[in-house]
């Protein structure tokens, strides 16, 4: 994580107010999360297609999946 700031100034861009971002704060892509906590505003870069390559980093499950129907009664003998 950096620990480098920069002054900008705050101006208005119709009703919004906004920052031009410098160039060494650019972040990827052309989405962005905004939020709040207390005075801060935390800018955070919308990252897709990332999930299948993180999911494919990850090791294998070693235990199988249960049997989720074992204690169903059979479909047949069901009564709507």
């Amino acid at each position: 994580m950096t620990t480098s700031e920069r002054h900008v100034r705050v101006f208005r861009n119709g009703r919004n107010q906004a920052i031009r971002i410098p160039r060494e704060f650019e972040i990827e892509g052309d989405e962005a999360l905004i939020h709040k906590e207390g005075d801060r505003l935390i800018v955070e870069p919308i990252r897709k297609g990332k999930l299948l390559a993180l999911l494919a980093t990850l090791p294998p499950l070693a235990e199988p999946f249960p049997n989720i129907d074992d204690d169903l009664p059979p479909v047949d003998d069901v009564l709507l």
